[in-house]
């Protein structure tokens, strides 16, 4: 689908759509409780469907019922193949779940997420008494469990969604854990995990982010759970009110654990004026400037924050870039590449990218099917000269299914 943005401005209120991040979580937790639970406000992006067709693989029941869904746990495994799509939270938390079935279980996937290694997963599966094998260090891979647990270490320097998984699977069975992990990023997804599974009952002791502790024995308990709004979505509504006008985005936690809170911080340091309530955030448009930041921790925010300071005075400097590399497309090179067509001027040296700030001239954006890339183009057109064309539009829809028709109510 290409889609065809003209110049516009920024004005009205909007709902933050629900975390994607924590709507996969709490489906598989709600899979390995006793018991119904209730997801209030959910998530039915193309990533939490993935995750929600491989609970129901995985024994479980689902009912959609208006603005919730019911899940019934269950743990009797239907099928021996799993298709996560192209989310990688879903294959790197799962191969833990999936291990904690005696009989082999194959997950593949789709896209891009062929070609993101794995070979991390089946290193410390192996040492967890799990039968655990690739295929040339990418999918399929195929875990036999059951995970005995015990003393195994983590290397979290690429993403810390395996160690989520981990996380999740170690406490209900027999053995006590012990996790050592080296060099783990995006500590505060790991927060969002221990939050999350003291709702449903299960207790993890962190040390420092390097040691875990997880008691075996442990039981989740079926409960009734609210989806908050997704800090990684809203960045982009928060950043087109900043460059294009005002905005008013309801439905926020202002006590997040979502990493891509920090985007508040950069847009007050770049010169936006922000009013905050309990429930929602005010952006009005105001004189930008340049501004630096550490995205390690929050490597989603790298898009929409390439347009924001492609509307600021001076260069900006943004690091982390070696968090892009295993993204839906390389995203550093992406953004490099497709934003410079803009007129953006972009350049990538060491771990950190340098956007100077100057005149956005429209253009065609190839997404390349990276649904973060199609929301931030959309975003860049608000200070065009010209439209902003953007290719394989409908990718938006692994995140954030409603962005267009959100982004249409906000832009006059």
């Amino acid at each position: 689908m290409k889609k065809k943005i003209f110049q516009g401005t920024i004005s009205g209120l909007i709902n933050a759509p629900p975390s994607k991040s924590y709507m996969q979580r709490t489906s598989v937790a709600c899979m390995l409780a006793d018991g119904k639970s209730v997801i209030k406000n959910p998530c039915f992006s193309d990533d939490c469907c993935a995750v929600i067709n491989a609970i129901k693989n995985f024994g479980a029941k689902m009912l959609q019922k208006d603005d919730e869904v019911i899940i019934t746990g269950g743990r009797t495994l239907h099928s021996t193949s799993i298709n996560v799509g192209e989310s990688g939270l879903a294959m790197r938390m799962l191969a833990p779940v999936a291990a904690l079935n005696t009989q082999p279980v194959t997950i593949t996937g789709m896209g891009s997420l062929l070609k993101r290694p794995v070979g991390l997963i089946k290193t410390t599966l192996n040492e967890l008494g799990v039968n655990c094998s690739a295929t040339n260090g990418f999918l399929p891979i195929t875990v036999k469990g059951p995970i005995r647990g015990g003393l195994a270490n983590v290397d979290g320097s690429e993403s810390s969604q395996f160690l989520t998984g981990l996380l999740m699977a170690l406490p209900i069975i027999d053995n006590d854990s012990f996790l050592h992990v080296k060099s783990l990023t995006s500590k505060p997804y790991i927060d969002m995990t221990i939050d999350l599974l003291k709702h449903f009952g299960i207790e993890i002791h962190n040390s420092n982010y390097e040691f875990f502790f997880i008691s075996g024995r442990q039981k989740y308990h079926a409960c009734k759970y609210t989806i908050e709004g997704d800090w990684s979505g809203a960045a982009f509504l928060l950043v087109a009110g900043a460059i294009g006008g005002e905005i008013t985005v309801t439905g926020l936690n202002p006590d997040s654990k979502q990493a891509d809170k920090k985007i508040l911080e950069i847009l007050k340091n770049s010169g936006a004026v922000i009013e905050r309530a309990e429930n929602h955030v005010k952006i009005i448009k105001n004189k930008l400037i340049s501004f630096e930041t550490d995205a390690t921790d929050c490597p989603d925010l790298f898009p929409p924050l390439v347009v924001l300071a492609a509307n600021c005075d001076g260069i900006s400097e943004i690091h982390g870039t070696h968090r892009l590399l295993h993204k839906e497309s390389n995203r550093a090179t992406t953004l490099q590449k497709e934003f410079s067509a803009l007129g953006i001027d972009i350049s990538i040296t060491d771990d950190k990218m340098l956007i100077r700030g100057g005149k956005i001239k429209g253009g065609i954006v190839d997404s390349h099917n990276d649904h973060r890339i199609a929301m931030a183009a959309a975003i860049a057109s608000i200070t065009a000269k010209e439209p902003v064309e953007i290719l394989q539009a409908e990718c938006v829809s692994k995140s954030y299914p409603g962005f267009f028709k959100d982004f249409d109510k906000i832009k006059v």
